[in-house]
C-alpha cells in the first residue's frame, strides 16, 4: 500500500501545474461547475423535446439528480470525512511541492474525487439513455477534462480520480438500470442530441478564448 501511495504522489507531481498562465487560467475555468451550466441546460432541453409527457421528463431529471446524489453527495458527506485522506494541497508530506493556482486548495480531504464521480456518472447515464455515439464521446471527454483539471490544480491525486471514475461509472449504469424499471426507453433524435454537443464545444471555445485574453 505504501508503494501505491508513493507512486500516486509522484504521478501527481509529474502532472500537476505548468509554467503557462494560459493553461492555469483554462484549468480554473474548466473546473468550475458554473462553467458547464449551459451544457446542463442543453441536456435539459434535449430531454424536454424528446419526451412526450411531464412524467417522462421528471423521471429523467430525477435519475440525473440521483446520479449526482449517489456519486458526489455521498462522497462529500460520508466517504471523504470517513477516509480522511489529505488533498495533495493539504498533504503534510508533499503539500509544499504542489503547484497551486490562484491559491485554490480545495477542502481538506480528497478521496475520492466528486468531480470525477459526478461528471462520469452523468456521462454514462446520458450515454446509455440516448444511445448516441457522438454525444457519448463528447460527454465522456467532458468528464475526463474535468478530471484533468483536478490533477493539474493539485487538488486530487490520480488515485482519487480513478476511484471517482469507477464509482461514477457504476452509479451511472446502476441508475440507468433503475430508470428502465420505471420507464420505457425513448428514442432521442440525432438533431436534439447534437445540441448538447454544440453547446459543449462552444463553452470550451469560450473558455479557451477567455483564458487567452486573461493570460
Amino acid at each position: 500500500m505504501e508503494t501505491i501511495i508513493q507512486f500516486d504522489q509522484q504521478l501527481l507531481l509529474m502532472l500537476n501545474g505548468s509554467d503557462s498562465l494560459f493553461v492555469d487560467q483554462l484549468a480554473v475555468i474548466l473546473t468550475n461547475a458554473r462553467t458547464w451550466i449551459p451544457l446542463y441546460i442543453a441536456l435539459f432541453y434535449m430531454v424536454l423535446r424528446c419526451n412526450n409527457s411531464v412524467s417522462q421528463v421528471l423521471l429523467v431529471l430525477g435519475a440525473a439528480g440521483l446520479c449526482v446524489v449517489l456519486a458526489g453527495t455521498i462522497d462529500d458527506t460520508i466517504v471523504k470525512p470517513l477516509v480522511a485522506r489529505w488533498r495533495p494541497t493539504h498533504d503534510p508530506q508533499i503539500g509544499i511541492l504542489v503547484d497551486v493556482v490562484n491559491d485554490y486548495r480545495g477542502g481538506n480531504y480528497g478521496f475520492f474525487s466528486a468531480h470525477a464521480a459526478n461528471t462520469f456518472s452523468l456521462a454514462v447515464f446520458f450515454s446509455l439513455l440516448t444511445r448516441n455515439r457522438i454525444l457519448s464521446y463528447f460527454l465522456i471527454g467532458w468528464s475526463l477534462v474535468n478530471c484533468w483539471t483536478r490533477i493539474y490544480l493539485g487538488v486530487h491525486y490520480p488515485g482519487d480520480i480513478l476511484v471517482g471514475l469507477l464509482w461514477g461509472g457504476l452509479v451511472g449504469y446502476g441508475v440507468y438500470r433503475l430508470y428502465l424499471r420505471v420507464a420505457k426507453p425513448v428514442a432521442y433524435g440525432m438533431y436534439f442530441c447534437e445540441i448538447p454537443v454544440l453547446v459543449l464545444v462552444l463553452t470550451a471555445f469560450c473558455a479557451v478564448l477567455y483564458s487567452l485574453v486573461c493570460s
